[in-house]
């Protein structure tokens, strides 16, 4: 299956309000918040989409799934 062969966030980095700002994948790579967009928008990472903000800016957010604890709220800081 083609899903097991995208990578994942596996952890995050905020800025001092609290905002994403980059993410690390299931790969070890390091990616800053608009690479992640860009990646996310091409299908190359698993159980994220983008969508747009009010402000008409992009945003990455997690699949809906109904399970809270795998929110990119709750990744690990690294």
């Amino acid at each position: 299956m083609m899903n097991s062969a995208r990578e994942r966030f596996i952890a995050a980095q905020r800025n001092g309000d609290g905002d994403l700002v980059s993410f690390q994948t299931s790969s070890g790579r390091v990616l800053d918040y608009q690479q992640a967009l860009q990646e996310v928008q091409a299908g190359a990472i698993a159980g994220v989409n983008v969508f747009k903000g009010r402000d008409g800016e992009m945003y990455i957010r997690g699949d809906a799934d109904g399970d809270p604890t795998n929110n990119l709220d709750q990744l690990p800081q690294f």
